[in-house]
């Protein structure tokens, strides 16, 4: 590859960076996972960059690549990602739900309602029904296109779209579960799971949490506020020791948790995301290390 193609090649793949990131976020519920499949994504554009002749828009074929990068991981690794609050919700891209009320409050109640649905039925479906519904419901992309990216048939591709409608439509929460609280309430809420978590109060918490609330972590998912409850106040080292400070994360309120060190200074520990209903709060999602405090622009050390 000449000079004069690398410069070519760059021109062509920039601009679709942070849609791609998106869409990689999409599939595989992480932006850590997504950041790494994007660089996989360029690597195999550019080895196979000398091939391409055309024949599809250069952002098809970048997501053609891209779709398959992350199939081809979530198989490698053997396990089926458990999407997290970070992920970009699918809406965002552009999908109509049937007439759009004209009074912005009503978009906003709506919107906020799909989020959080999507945030309760997607970790059901398959990675290739997610890529499926993703290509043919978000992107728009006819099934034959579909198929092609994914070495697929049409008929296919339609008979996997229907399995993950289906299925969204199976998981779907009921209305009262997915609406969120007013302002008001949604301070309480907040103020109290603050109190609670910094003052090591696990009744308080546990009535703080739906009956059925879910608690994601990096390598594993406990479901029910008891076994939440629980784990905190017997495997979380911040637990009872820690400062809160409030922030949101991906459009969900989020606290950006400092634990104490040896030294007494209190360091990034993790980012718990919260879903939160009238009946109180139905998801965390903690994100540990320090990636992201780092996407947040926050400090690592609490002063």
């Amino acid at each position: 590859m000449t000079p004069q193609d690398r410069t070519d090649f760059a021109g062509l793949i920039d601009e679709y960076r942070q849609e791609l990131l998106v869409h990689c976020r999409r599939i595989l519920g992480s932006a850590q996972e997504a950041e790494d499949l994007v660089q996989e994504t360029y690597l195999r554009a550019w080895r196979a960059y000398d091939g391409f002749q055309g024949r599809s828009s250069v952002r098809s074929w970048l997501y053609r690549i891209a779709t398959n990068a992350c199939l081809n991981a979530i198989e490698s690794r053997g396990r089926r990602p458990l999407p997290t609050e970070t992920a970009e919700p699918w809406w965002a891209a552009g999908v109509v739900f049937g007439a759009q009320p004209a009074d912005p409050a009503v978009v906003t109640e709506t919107r906020a309602g799909v989020r959080l649905a999507v945030a309760a039925t997607w970790r059901h479906l398959t990675p290739k029904q997610r890529a499926v519904l993703i290509l043919r419901d978000v992107l728009n992309w006819p099934a034959a296109e579909v198929a092609v990216a994914l070495g697929s048939t049409s008929a296919a591709v339609h008979s996997t779209l229907l399995r993950a409608r289906a299925r969204m439509s199976e998981a779907a929460p009921e209305p009262d579960e997915i609406a969120e609280p007013d302002d008001a309430c949604r301070r309480d809420l907040l103020d109290r799971y603050v109190n609670a978590f910094e003052n090591a109060d696990a009744p308080a918490l546990t009535r703080l949490l739906t009956e059925d609330a879910v608690c994601e972590l990096t390598s594993s998912r406990l479901t029910g506020r008891e076994a939440i409850t629980r784990f905190l106040a017997n495997e979380c080292p911040a637990f009872g020791t820690c400062r809160m400070v409030p922030t949101t994360y991906a459009g969900h309120p989020a606290f950006a948790t400092y634990a104490p060190g040896p030294d007494g200074r209190y360091r990034a520990y993790s980012v718990e995301t919260l879903t939160l209903t009238p009946a109180g709060v139905s998801r965390i999602v903690s994100h540990q290390g320090t990636d992201a405090f780092r996407a947040l622009g926050l400090p690592l050390i609490h002063r």
